[in-house]
């Protein structure tokens, strides 16, 4: 009896809030709602030609055990161009860049992560995988609509004092639509977790998603990158949408949390539990703007 009445409730706020599933199985899904197009695509792990191929454009020889290069979540605002997604490529890409020192890791596991062990372990590179990347941003206009602009447009992360509405996220409202898209993983060895992925949900007023990092190197590091994006829906899809973001950083030593009095086994392999107890190392709110470049003229 609950299953149906949930099913007629959801199927009531679909058709309230004239929304549309977009279904091309087996590997897309998404929504149409308010002027947005949200979309996840999940595809197979990279191959070993495909592996070569973004080792070759990364400039590396290592990537993750398990690097989902065809997943995607992409979200469409239509009347805008505003396009906003999240890809393991960038992500890696902003690894690279990012460049953190190794973590260094016991004895024991060093001898864990050798192929062979008469091999001598060389640790020169972010083995974590730890990335910096908060997502894709670009506009996507008709070439119709470029050509009539007479400026370039960009989009850019502002810092502000709004915040993610919590108390509008805490409201029961119909899930229209969720989904959660591993970008990559590695289980070090079998040494902790490295891993990356994108969860969204989308209700009858706004949408939330958090791109979660999450690294736990056994006995000695955790570590938490979470980015948050909200957008609450516009009386009229047409206006320019209102996208807040929030970034956080937390990160601390097993040796440290045991000096608290925090570690406890049973806990640390989930990230929600024991994020509470990291520390904040960084943290930031901000906002999407469109800003305009007025274009300069070729002259001959």
């Amino acid at each position: 009896m609950g299953s149906d009445e949930d099913a007629a409730r959801l199927k009531a706020a679909m058709e309230s809030s004239g929304a549309e599933l977009i279904c091309d199985p087996p590997q897309v899904r998404g929504i149409r709602v308010a002027g947005w197009r949200i979309r996840s695509t999940k595809r197979a792990i990279l191959n070993a030609e495909q592996i070569e191929r973004w080792e070759a454009k990364l400039g590396t020889r290592h990537l993750p055990e398990m690097v989902f290069g065809g997943n995607e979540l992409e979200l469409v605002h239509e009347a805008s161009g505003i396009a906003i997604s999240f890809n393991a490529f960038d992500a890696l890409a902003g690894w690279k860049r990012e460049n953190l020192p190794p973590v260094e890791v016991p004895a024991a596991a060093k001898w864990k992560m050798r192929c062979n062990p008469n091999e001598q372990l060389i640790m020169d590179y972010d083995y974590t995988f730890t990335t910096p990347y908060c997502g894709s941003e670009r506009l996507v206009l008709e070439q119709e609509q470029a050509d009539k602009e007479s400026s370039l447009a960009t989009l850019e992360w502002k810092s502000c004092d709004t915040r993610i509405d919590l108390i509008r996220l805490q409201v029961k409202d119909p899930i229209l639509f969720y989904d959660e898209v591993i970008l990559y993983e590695d289980e070090l060895s079998d040494n902790g977790i490295s891993f990356l992925s994108v969860k969204v949900r989308v209700m009858p007023n706004c949408w939330f998603l958090l791109l979660r990092f999450w690294l736990r190197v056994d006995g000695v590091l955790m570590r938490l990158r979470d980015t948050r994006m909200y957008s609450g829906f516009q009386s009229d899809p047409r206006e320019f949408p209102d996208i807040i973001r929030e970034r956080s950083q937390r990160e601390e030593t097993f040796r440290a949390l045991l000096l608290k009095g925090q570690l406890e086994p049973s806990l640390y392999q989930d990230p929600n539990i024991v994020g509470d107890r990291l520390p904040i190392r960084d943290h930031h709110h901000e906002k999407l703007h469109k800003v305009l470049h007025r274009k300069i003229e070729a002259t001959i």
